[in-house]
């Protein structure tokens, strides 16, 4: 495992050659800030929200790798100041799906910070965080020595059609996109990695129904209080060293954990998953996003009888999909 962490590390310092500085505001970065990172492509649509969502839960400095967007992301990130963006046109495929520049931002930047690595369409919801911001619950990650904390993914989508409702800049995606399923998830123990493997919800039974064991992966460990030593190896979903996806609580207990809501299925995506089928730069030849574009033509409908809207993180928690653990 050692090996293997070098071995991403060193990818990373030789893929950080495809980067371009756009625009650099780490030197105002503090000591305690938190951080965030994200890598993109044509989303400026979902950024005012996006932005303002992590601002207001305390994230001070955004570090953004743009993959040639097209859409003004450019020009609307310019200037704001908590704000560092770096640009690049090279294959995110070959970047290892992005998480090789995703590893270096975080390598030299993140060292010592607690840092959240989400997508654009990724909203980060842990215990009391309708009354808590992300430092408290650092501080109580700190104090109990714990170094990650992991966050099912939980899909939402509308009731109806998916297309039904233009998605507007600065929105809030819930006031459209308000359900999710409250159960068929699976979940297996990865012998490699020692990490959870969950899947299921609504893009199991909406677009891998006959091969489930080929749906996208739901387990992700977002927050990490970064040293530059570590490194992911699989999206979000699996890092190195690999203690740090023991993040649940094999003893009889449960540690504590949150959630990603994933706003993927607004209006926007019939569109996203065409061009991301033309570009093949997503895992097995844009499997997923094959699946996608085959079944988005018939229009579905994701809502069914057990879906489930969203009310707050209690509710996630009530589900048994999040857990406050011993956090008071």
């Amino acid at each position: 495992m050692r090996v293997r962490r070098k071995r991403r590390l060193f990818r990373a310092a030789r893929k950080s050659l495809e980067l371009k500085v756009f625009q650099d505001f780490t030197p105002g970065i503090g000591k305690d800030d938190i951080l965030l990172i994200c890598t993109m492509r044509n989303e400026q649509i979902r950024l005012p929200y996006f932005l303002g969502y992590y601002r207001g839960l305390g994230v001070r400095h955004f570090l953004f790798v743009d993959n040639d967007s097209t859409d003004g992301t450019l020009q609307y990130l310019y200037g704001q100041e908590d704000v560092s963006v770096w640009t690049t046109r090279a294959s995110y495929k070959s970047a290892t799906y992005g998480i090789d520049w995703v590893n270096w931002l975080a390598r030299t930047y993140a060292h010592g910070h607690w840092t959240l690595v989400v997508d654009p369409d990724e909203f980060f919801i842990y215990p009391f965080c309708d009354t808590r911001p992300i430092p408290a619950l650092t501080d109580w990650l700190d104090n109990s020595g714990i170094r990650s904390f992991s966050a099912m993914l939980v899909d939402i989508y509308p009731k109806g059609r998916i297309n039904a409702q233009p998605y507007r800049a600065g929105q809030d995606p819930l006031e459209i996109a308000a359900w999710f399923d409250s159960g068929n998830y699976t979940i297996k123990r990865n012998p490699t990695y020692g990490n959870l493997w969950i899947q299921g919800g609504p893009r199991a039974r909406m677009f891998f129904a006959d091969a489930p064991e080929q749906a996208p992966a739901l387990n992700k460990i977002p927050l990490v209080k970064w040293d530059r030593k570590y490194a992911f190896v699989s999206s979000t979903h699996a890092l190195l060293p690999r203690g740090l996806n023991h993040v649940y609580d094999d003893t009889g207990g449960e540690k504590a954990s949150g959630a990603l809501l994933h706003a993927k299925f607004l209006d926007t995506f019939s569109q996203k998953a065409r061009e991301e089928l033309d570009r093949q730069e997503h895992y097995a030849g844009s499997m997923e996003y094959r699946v996608y574009a085959e079944r988005l033509h018939e229009n579905p409908d994701f809502w069914c009888k057990w879906s489930e809207k969203y009310i707050n993180w209690r509710q996630l928690e009530i589900l048994g999909l999040m857990s406050k653990g011993n956090w008071a």
